[in-house]
């Protein structure tokens, strides 16, 4: 992997699609790194020498909907996508964040990555 890859996270807590994002971002040139928890990505955060992402991509379904994780991530500053579905995106407890982009579901990996690839030029 090129040193000057961007580093994209990704929280997923279902193996194979955050294994298959992983994958597609990587074929796209970004160092793709997969988390099962926002906690998990919150503690390599703070490890010394982690590499700090680009941008998180977050896919709510399966995770803790959790006003402490959320404003973690919100006072990293790292833009966040979101992912969800209909009920999740709902949630006012979400609505209150400013998360960089909001992808509901159904997507495609493509589609995923395209905005990915966004937010990455934006910054």
């Amino acid at each position: 992997m090129r040193a000057e890859a961007p580093v994209v996270w990704i929280i997923d807590g279902e193996q194979w699609p955050r294994a298959a994002l992983v994958a597609e971002l990587i074929e796209r040139g970004y160092e793709a790194i997969g988390y099962r928890e926002i906690g998990e990505a919150l503690a390599a955060l703070r490890r010394p020498g982690s590499a700090r992402p680009r941008v998180v991509v977050l896919e709510l379904r399966g995770q803790e909907i959790d006003a402490d994780g959320f404003d973690a991530l919100e006072r990293s500053a790292i833009p966040v996508i979101l992912l969800g579905g209909a009920v999740e995106l709902d949630d006012p407890l979400v609505q209150q964040y400013g998360w960089r982009s909001i992808v509901s579901r159904p997507v495609t990996l493509g589609a995923i990555a395209d905005t990915v690839e966004k937010v990455v030029r934006e910054r």
